[in-house]
């Protein structure tokens, strides 16, 4: 039975621009390069940056075989907003549709990066999305303390 109001929200100072930040979380070659938690690549990133417009998102874990999640987008509002419908192809029982709110505030220099994502059906899932969203941030980051991004 689905926990009302079970949702996961993040916030990470990144050391860019709101473009920049915005930019390296819609851009399928960039998104490949931070994407997933750590020890997992990308190596398929699909993007139809647009409202109505779908994404879908290969996964590798360091073992065992690549899946899947997907979605559409809802607002794209560059550089200061993105949401998109989350769903995992062949999903956990427990996995159900949720919908991801990326908010792009600018602090001049850096961008504070706000995840909202919700409502999860357990509190086991919503901790491993809040896992999954924490390590992928760590690693998007790192990418953007190296220098500009292209």
């Amino acid at each position: 039975m689905p926990v009302a109001g079970l949702a996961l929200h993040l916030e990470r100072e990144l050391p860019a621009t709101r473009p920049v930040v915005f930019g390296a979380s819609t851009d399928p070659e960039l998104l490949g390069r931070w994407w997933g938690p750590t020890g997992f690549t990308a190596p398929e990133v699909d993007v139809d940056l647009r409202v109505g417009g779908h994404y879908r998102i290969a996964m590798q874990p360091p073992e065992g075989d690549p899946f899947h999640l997907a979605g559409e987008f809802v607002v794209v509002e560059p550089p200061a907003r993105l949401c998109f419908s989350f769903r995992w192809e062949e999903p956990d029982p427990d996995d159900r549709e949720t919908v991801v709110d990326l908010g792009f505030d600018d602090q001049g220099s850096s961008t504070v990066l706000r995840v909202d994502q919700g409502h999860f059906t357990t509190e086991a899932r919503r901790a491993l999305h809040e896992e999954g969203w924490s390590q992928s941030l760590d690693r998007l980051e790192a990418l953007l303390a190296t220098g500009p991004v292209s």
